[in-house]
């Protein structure tokens, strides 16, 4: 009897150690107890742009809340495949994170060949915030509206030029949607980034640009560019007297520049949740929410699973226009 006692404690005893390492290799953040050491949040485009200002507002916030150094990191290049490959190849521990653009629906649409599988090695933590397009023509040219625009397009089909900050970046994009839903056909220019076509756009060289609200909004309040309509489902409220293109003769067309949070796959569902947590608090912070409401961004503040559905319906509809346009980035 002694004798099976101990063996029933020993066995006993091994499985408690046994249950012990599987928790700990399943939650090694929870074991360290994260988060113990700074964070990395990788930005997926170079500094000065829409997503780092994004970045750079909710980063003190979230070091607060977390009580560790909250470093941005920029790994622009490839619009956004760079920033994610990195992301997505690194250890899920919560300690690295990434802030993405609508570039992150938009690759896979575009790109045969990715360094990584979107769906499969990025977990989504929360969608921040989207930002409406905006249809702006130079001041000169001689389009008051979206009527004007397609009444010409369909009058001289490809011979209006549109700017794009690069080819299958979201403002080229935004141009196709419009240019299919609209019936017509107009002859994209590519730039080197959304500088250089605004600067093209305001000195006469191309006529039209879907530019970025936050980008655009300071030449449109100066005068030089003219606003047509924003490309969002609703109006605006830092340009609450322009329409929406949908509302323009377009019923239907909502495209969005958006950012999200992923982290890699596998990473501790503890640590999904206590980022989805301190996200949706920090967007809630006034002076937060007004920075953001500033460029013309909606704060959105969706969770991982809406921000996982929100992700593959963007998927799926760039992948249905580039199908139907031939549009292929390699």
């Amino acid at each position: 009897m002694p004798d099976d006692i101990s063996r029933r404690r020993c066995l006993a005893g091994a499985g408690a150690v046994l249950l012990l390492a599987a928790l700990a290799v399943q939650s090694p953040a929870q074991a360290q107890g994260w988060p113990s050491r700074p964070i990395r949040l990788v930005v997926t485009y170079p500094p000065g742009g829409t997503v780092d200002a994004v970045a750079r507002i909710i980063a003190p916030s979230l070091s607060s809340r977390l009580g560790q150094p909250v470093v941005v990191d920029n790994r622009g290049g490839a619009g956004g495949a760079i920033g994610g490959d990195l992301v997505a190849k690194s250890a899920p521990d919560g300690y690295t994170l990434m802030l993405d653009a609508s570039s992150h629906a938009q690759n896979p649409a575009l790109r045969s060949k990715m360094p990584f599988d979107t769906l499969r090695d990025l977990a989504p933590v929360s969608l921040l915030v989207k930002v409406p397009n905006v249809l702006v023509v130079n001041p000169a040219a001689p389009i008051r509206s979206v009527q004007d625009l397609v009444a010409q397009a369909r009058a001289r089909p490809g011979e209006i030029n549109y700017a794009s900050s690069g080819n299958g970046s979201a403002q080229h994009l935004a141009a196709e949607q419009f240019s299919a839903m609209a019936g017509v056909r107009m002859t994209h220019v590519a730039y080197k980034g959304g500088g250089p076509a605004l600067t093209d756009v305001m000195a006469g060289q191309v006529p039209v640009f879907f530019a970025s609200l936050a980008s655009s909004l300071p030449y449109i309040q100066s005068g030089k560019l003219r606003p047509l309509a924003v490309t969002g489902k609703a109006r605006s409220p830092v340009l609450p007297q322009l329409p929406t293109v949908a509302e323009s003769g377009l019923p239907g067309y909502e495209v969005y520049e958006w950012n999200a949070v992923f982290v890699p796959a596998g990473t501790p569902a503890p640590v999904v949740d206590r980022l989805t947590k301190e996200f949706s608090a920090l967007l809630k912070e006034p002076e937060i929410r007004q920075r953001l409401e500033a460029t013309g961004a909606e704060v959105v503040a969706a969770g991982p699973a809406e921000l996982d559905a929100f992700r593959r319906a963007e998927i799926a509809k760039w992948g249905q226009l580039a199908r139907a346009h031939k549009i292929q980035m390699d």
